[in-house]
């Protein structure tokens, strides 16, 4: 596993080498490269954001075409292609980003959670163990702080996710999702207990960042929507 992850783990870590030797202070660096990390993963977003805004919009239309050939697979199938064709849609679009994500996050937490697996500069030995502002040791666990702030960013973030993501096909699980709203902050926090407080930290200034993606992916939402109803408008007023 480490093998794998060291493919994305090892780059970012000169990163926090090299952020380190310019900040020379490890809990700023971590504020600093979460920062770094989430701006180049932010283009990502907007693209899963615009194409959750593409799929409410065929959402009506599929399943129209799913129940007039619901004993036709093979015609379901060259029309569903048509239709992606004409409203320029890719099913995949709104997966892909979240594919793209995964395995950098899973990078950054093997990183963050055995830096000197990554890591072989002497000066990092030291830098790992540093206190930031009520945290004693960095590389230790803070029991409640961090935690609790983490695991509340969490569940202001996937609130947050869950009213973006208004895809009609999401209603078959909104009692789960409901249930994950709670469920998963209350891991992070748990988590967060037991894993480094670098890690935490990381966790915890991520999630405050997200928060202000989707404000401003709700905004982008909006202006596509607004787009969306008057190109309908300007078809309509065509075809009188």
């Amino acid at each position: 596993m480490y093998t794998i992850l060291g493919v994305i783990a090892k780059p970012m870590g000169w990163l926090l080498d090299l952020l380190y030797g310019f900040i020379n202070n490890y809990g700023i660096t971590i504020i600093v490269f979460t920062c770094i990390v989430k701006l180049c993963i932010y283009p990502l977003y907007i693209k899963q954001t615009k194409s959750m805004a593409a799929m409410a919009d065929v959402q009506p239309k599929m399943q129209a075409l799913q129940r007039k050939y619901a004993n036709d697979k093979e015609t379901l199938n060259i029309k569903l292609a048509e239709l992606y064709k004409e409203e320029k849609f890719n099913p995949m679009g709104g997966c892909l980003p979240m594919l793209i994500q995964m395995p950098i996050i899973m990078g950054l937490f093997a990183l963050l959670r055995n830096p000197m697996l990554y890591i072989t500069e002497d000066s990092m030995i030291f830098a790992f163990h540093e206190p930031f502002l009520w945290i004693e040791d960095l590389s230790q666990p803070d029991p409640w702080i961090l935690p609790i702030i983490a695991g509340v960013g969490t569940f202001i973030s996937f609130s947050m996710n869950q009213a973006l993501s208004d895809n009609p096909a999401a209603a078959q699980s909104a009692g789960m999702m409901k249930m994950m709203k709670f469920i998963f902050p209350i891991m992070i926090l748990w988590m967060a207990r037991a894993f480094p407080s670098g890690l935490a930290l990381y966790w915890a200034v991520s999630q405050v960042i997200q928060i202000f993606f989707n404000i401003h992916m709700a905004s982008v939402r909006k202006k596509l929507k607004r787009e969306r109803e008057e190109a309908k408008a300007k078809k309509k007023a065509k075809k009188r």
